[in-house]
């Protein structure tokens, strides 16, 4: 039987809205897992089809906090989610945040977080900002504790929560040469990746009800100073951090992301030879990703990243015709040149909410063409009505306190809708394409 979550999602919305503190919504989400996969779906502990219908939330920046805070408190900033409908979130994280705690760093508490970060004046504001906003914090209340704290209200409205690791070093994402971007590069230490991811599973998994899967990495991209970039790589390393992740929970779903800002992953589902780069380490070595061979063979989902930066004017059917190559053929059976079958998840789309922009290319509406079509889960970019802080390497201005996200679904103060209009023509008809 075919079904989504959609429907048990407006259910969960409408008793979330209701009241959101009711402890059966959190209940009835939590029996709803562990999921696993089935072919090109994602099934859930019922054996029913379930769709990832998300948004953003990121917590990967110099704070290593969720954003909002000094906005928001947990509970009114989680109450948003069934207010539009979603029935998760892709909640992001930094490395440096888990490798602070195994160092024992004395700057995890909130107040040296926010003063490190945003300076003593402006940092002392925010953190009485963030103290008012969410009296149950106080000034030595570590990143970990309000993580915590996020992580069960979360489960508490019936949120499921995907993790995704996001960076090592926190800071924006993602720029070319950043230091982020590739297995080895200046942040990128891959060991404590694998240290970290297994950490955040297993931390998530024995505190977090509604934890349900895990984004082994953001956005994997070129860089001059790294391991060779090449799918034999991304092969060793990714396959290396799924069985980390899969250890420290046997649970938890595990996306792979592909190359170039997550662009294409189509060699996956095609399951053609993984190759190494001439004149590398990786010279001559080969590879292939067997899924029958992994053991969380049943746990595997693929995700993929789609902007409009070309500001297409493409009919929709070159448009689902041109992103079907980079890596849909994992969700068609029916295709002869596809291999290997997995879940697809759209775990980025989105552009600026002014009202306006959603009808000035075909974007918009070849996305929502897209996920009926091939009835993919997705993640929109993003929540957040604005930052703490963005740190830019390679932009100029490269700081920028408390900047306003033109992207976000959420308002500068985080308290209404940036643009219902958005909203109407985009956000809802996504998700109304997987009734």
């Amino acid at each position: 039987m075919i079904l989504t979550n959609f429907v048990s999602g407006l259910l969960l919305s409408s008793c979330a809205l209701a009241a959101p503190s009711s402890p059966s919504i959190s209940r009835r989400a939590a029996s709803a897992l562990p999921f696993s996969t089935k072919g090109r779906d994602i099934i859930d502990s019922n054996g029913d089809v379930f769709h990832f219908i998300s948004t953003n939330w990121p917590g990967h920046q110099e704070i290593m906090i969720p954003e909002g805070l000094q906005h928001s408190s947990i509970k009114d900033i989680v109450a948003w989610f069934p207010k539009f409908g979603l029935n998760s979130v892709r909640l992001t994280f930094a490395i440096e945040m888990i490798d602070d705690i195994y160092s024992n760093n004395p700057n995890q508490t909130l107040e040296k977080s926010v003063i490190n970060a945003l300076g003593h004046s402006n940092g002392t504001k925010v953190l009485s900002q963030i103290l008012e906003k969410n009296p149950q914090f106080n000034k030595n209340t570590t990143r970990l504790q309000i993580w915590n704290a996020v992580g069960k209200e979360l489960s508490h409205q019936g949120v499921y929560i995907h993790l995704d690791n996001h960076v090592s070093k926190a800071f924006w994402c993602c720029g070319d040469d950043d230091g982020n971007g590739w297995f080895g590069e200046k942040y990128f230490d891959v060991e404590n990746w694998k240290r970290g991811l297994a950490w955040m599973a297993k931390h998530a998994k024995e505190n977090w009800p509604t934890f349900s899967s895990v984004g082994l990495r953001n956005e994997l991209r070129n860089a001059k100073v790294a391991e060779p970039v090449d799918w034999y790589t991304w092969y060793t390393h990714m396959t290396a951090a799924a069985d980390a992740v899969h250890k420290a929970d046997p649970d938890a779903l595990i996306f792979f992301s592909g190359l170039s800002y997550d662009t294409y992953i189509d060699p996956i589902p095609l399951g053609k030879t993984l190759n190494g780069t001439t004149g590398t380490a990786s010279s001559g070595r080969t590879a292939e990703f067997e899924p029958s061979k992994l053991a969380y063979k049943d746990k595997i989902v693929l995700e993929i990243h789609k902007y409009d930066f070309e500001a297409t004017q493409d009919d929709c059917e070159t448009f689902k015709s041109k992103w079907y190559q980079k890596g849909f053929q994992a969700v068609n059976p029916k295709d002869p040149n596809t291999k290997y079958i997995f879940p697809m998840v759209i775990s980025e789309w989105g552009f600026i909410q002014n009202g306006t922009y959603w009808n000035q290319t075909t974007y918009a509406r070849c996305l929502i063409e897209m996920v009926k079509e091939y009835q993919v889960s997705w993640m929109h970019w993003e929540l957040s009505g604005s930052f703490y802080l963005q740190t830019r390497p390679g932009r100029t201005p490269q700081t920028l306190q408390g900047l306003e996200e033109a992207w976000g679904l959420l308002d500068y103060n985080w308290d209404a809708i940036r643009s219902p209009i958005t909203l109407e023509n985009s956000l809802y008809k996504m998700r109304d394409a997987l009734n």
